[in-house]
């Protein structure tokens, strides 16, 4: 079994935990192409993945053991990690709180005990403060989870990308989350989570869209795809950040609102190409010439065996007659300054 599937059935036993953030500054030496930051990596993958096969036999073993072995753990204990928390939607929160009313709790919460009393929460963010703020519980069923921090980053990160109804912004901040907690890039993540390149392409265009947009995002991550988002990141990147944060918040603040219709909000209007204007000058029943204006060019097409020296003559009258003009309203522009 992979990696990805061992992970999609442990998914409500694991969590994340923080590391130190990641200096912004490239290492010395490190490779600037894909190819070689992958190659370079490859060491770093192999360790993270030899931690991560360690977190999960761990998982098994505490599985293994039986519901008996998860304990009644004191709510006023638990500490939470920002930015660890899914953001549900209102709907998805509702349905978990109804259910915590009404039932037992099926899935016990996943802590890492510190060591002074307190015990940070791996996984069950949710469940815990929905026990706490809404039911007005003391106490929660939890299993102690023990490993490094890398163990419980990359265990935590992965399961809630697996998840099927997770939100793609919410699979991009766990994305970022890997990136600045662990210091692996596109490449990395792509060998380790087995998901397709182009899946975590899309869910990285997040990253180039707006700070303002990314932040009303981040309110109701469910109303963006990565598709759409993709699509607004194009757009952002030509220029139209303010368009496209406008049309996002249209799409947060109104649930009518479709993401296609907000795109189109964000797409600048394109302006038809002039249409060819053609006039024939003639001299009598002689035709002299035609006169087009066409994408911002005057064409003149002159008739007769001496079409070129008239063509000559009359390029050099053109020339000298947009000159004078150009004169006289530089010296009217120059005479309204004075006055």
């Amino acid at each position: 079994m992979s990696i990805k599937d061992r992970l999609a059935a442990k998914a409500a036993s694991i969590g994340t935990s923080p590391r130190p953030q990641k200096s912004n500054e490239d290492a010395p030496g490190r490779p600037k192409t894909a190819p070689g930051q992958l190659m370079a990596s490859l060491p770093l993958l192999a360790e993270k993945e030899k931690e991560l096969q360690a977190a999960i036999k761990r998982i098994e073993e505490l599985e293994s053991a039986g519901s008996t072995y998860s304990e009644e753990v004191e709510i006023s204990t638990l500490v939470e990690v920002p930015g660890r928390r899914r953001i549900l939607s209102p709907q998805e929160y509702g349905e978990l709180r109804a259910n915590l009313e009404a039932n037992p709790l099926v899935h016990p919460i996943v802590y890492r005990p510190l060591g002074d009393g307190r015990n940070e929460i791996i996984s069950g963010n949710n469940r815990v403060a929905i026990y706490r703020d809404d039911l007005g519980r003391t106490k929660i069923r939890g299993v102690p989870f023990i490993g490094t921090d890398t163990e419980v980053e990359l265990g935590a990160a992965f399961s809630n990308l697996l998840a099927p109804s997770l939100p793609d912004f919410e699979k991009y901040r766990q994305f970022r989350r890997i990136q600045d907690n662990l210091g692996l890039s596109q490449a990395d993540i792509i060998r380790t989570s087995g998901l397709a390149q182009s899946h975590v392409a899309r869910i990285l265009s997040f990253e180039n869209l707006p700070a303002a947009a990314k932040e009303l995002i981040a309110s109701k991550p469910h109303r963006l795809g990565g598709t759409a988002a993709a699509k607004f990141a194009a757009l952002a990147q030509q220029g139209h950040e303010l368009e496209v944060t406008q049309a996002i918040r249209t799409l947060i603040d109104s649930e009518a609102m479709t993401q296609e219709r907000a795109l189109s909000l964000a797409t600048p209007v394109r302006t038809k190409a002039p249409q060819l204007v053609a006039t024939t000058i003639t001299l009598g029943k002689r035709k002299f010439c035609d006169v087009s204006v066409r994408s911002g060019v005057v064409g003149l097409r002159f008739a007769g065996k001496d079409s070129d020296v008239k063509a000559a003559q009359w390029g050099e009258k053109i020339a000298k007659f947009i000159r004078a003009e150009l004169e006289a309203e530089d010296t009217q522009s120059s005479n309204l300054d004075v006055e």
